[in-house]
């Protein structure tokens, strides 16, 4: 799947402002090393970075696009291409910090991805996450529900593109690798001037899976139809705004 930077940080503040909040959770004062995994356009890495000015951090990505986005906004930091989902081995396990704000979702097997995050740490060392968990609210049903329909389901052999799991199994995960772990949820109400930002967030996230597999002369089509959808599942508010409701999952466990 291919990531357009430019796209995603069209909501640059309400992306950025889980990350803010899963820093200030982290509980160490002068980390030497972190790790910024799924850094994305480098919006996290910053976070880290004013947080932690005197550590070393390094953000990866598996996308191109985002790590020259990141380099050329954030030129004093550290980052590279890597797919975290094969290539973890390459670093050596000294880091402080290991952060991911809204990546794993896109990487299966979670089990064992999360032990693999773990063993990059030090002794003591913090694994701070955060997952979208929003699978229940009405863009990811509409999604499916296109996707899934007659009208749409020949083009989508595997309709299903995320890998989350339920709190309750992250929890017996966490249980199981670490000692000290705290587990959260946040619920972000985004003020959305029309249905068509909406529609905007999804296509740098949720919807580019389904847009990528399709004809081009069929793209138009089916956002058309969501966009359908959205206008009759998000109400408008008396100023004409839309809440936009976020669900995020977060936890930070010990090494």
């Amino acid at each position: 799947m291919s990531w357009n930077s430019q796209q995603y940080l069209r909501f640059k503040t309400e992306r950025t402002q889980p990350a803010i909040d899963l820093v200030n959770r982290i509980n160490m004062d002068n980390p030497k090393r972190i790790i910024d995994i799924g850094c994305g356009p480098g919006n996290s890495t910053q976070v880290l970075a004013s947080r932690y000015p005197n550590a070393y951090i390094l953000g990866v990505d598996n996308s191109e696009n985002m790590i020259e986005t990141a380099k050329k906004n954030y030129p004093g930091l550290d980052f590279k291409i890597c797919d975290v989902s094969v290539e973890l081995s390459q670093f050596d396990s000294d880091f402080d910090i290991v952060f991911s704000n809204a990546c794993i979702q896109w990487i299966p097997n979670h089990k064992n991805l999360i032990k693999e995050l773990l063993c990059l740490l030090n002794k003591n060392g913090v694994l701070a996450v955060q997952i979208p968990m929003n699978s229940e609210e009405p863009i990811h049903r509409i999604i499916s529900e296109m996707a899934t329909s007659e009208k749409w389901k020949e083009y989508f052999t595997d309709p299903s593109v995320s890998y989350t799991l339920s709190q309750g199994e992250y929890f017996d995960i966490l249980s199981e690798l670490s000692e000290d772990f705290g587990i959260w949820e946040t619920i972000y109400c985004h003020d959305m001037k029309s249905h068509n930002d909406i529609l905007e967030w999804y296509r740098a996230t949720g919807l580019r899976p389904y847009l990528e597999v399709l004809p081009d002369d069929k793209k138009n089509e089916f956002e058309c139809d969501i966009m359908e959808n959205l206008i009759q599942r998000y109400p408008k508010q008396k100023n004409g705004d839309v809440i936009f409701r976020f669900p995020r999952f977060f936890f930070t466990a010990r090494s």
